[in-house]
């Protein structure tokens, strides 16, 4: 089991207990640190709200749901303690451009563009951006350019979603998260990034 999904089975029940659930988690080391990202939403089936137009919406995570879930599995990681010399820990929403994770992930997106890195090459491609058509298993099915391609879940390093400005009425750009760093590990200092909706530090 890779750390990343290690880490993710530790924590995934931590915030299932705050009313929101892991995406996943990506774990990038780097000499003499690394980083630990998590990417948390509130699940599919969670009660709607009332949005600024009056209109019954899907609730959005915003900076208290993501310093919320970055306490509690801050204390989590340091009882636990899979991670090894110093890392940051990130807590962020999955943004319009989310991660995909699971198979489970893929399918909830049908119809909807993503673009994928594979961990092997595959018919030629390291790299794809198609519409997801089907999943079959762990087989996740694509249509590129009109075209079918179709690849084990096993050989897909990562994927995100691609926006479709077009439909949502906004000119091409980048999509902006929300998030939160919390320290983990004897910090030795904790400072206020220039918005309030990230903060970080190192850990030992």
């Amino acid at each position: 089991m890779d750390k990343a999904r290690q880490i993710s089975d530790l924590l995934a029940p931590t915030v299932a207990s705050l009313g929101l659930e892991l995406l996943g988690v990506e774990y990038l080391p780097a000499p003499g640190s690394a980083v630990v990202r998590l990417y948390i939403d509130y699940p599919a089936d969670a009660a709607l709200v009332i949005g600024e137009d009056g209109q019954p919406a899907a609730p959005m995570v915003g900076i208290d749901e993501c310093e919320q879930v970055s306490r509690e599995v801050s204390a989590q990681l340091d009882v636990e303690d899979p991670i090894s010399g110093n890392y940051t820990l990130e807590v962020s929403s999955p943004g319009i451009d989310r991660p995909l994770f699971t198979p489970a992930q893929f399918e909830r997106f049908i119809g909807q563009a993503a673009k994928v890195g594979l961990k092997l090459p595959q018919d030629g491609r390291r790299r794809l951006t198609g519409r997801i058509t089907g999943i079959e298993g762990d087989t996740i099915r694509f249509d590129i350019d009109g075209q079918p391609f179709t690849a084990a879940f096993d050989n897909i390093d990562k994927a995100r979603l691609v926006p479709d400005w077009a439909a949502m009425g906004y000119a091409p750009g980048k999509p902006g998260k929300k998030s939160g760093v919390k320290p983990n590990k004897k910090p030795e200092s904790t400072k206020q990034a220039d918005t309030p909706a990230d903060a970080e530090s190192e850990n030992e």
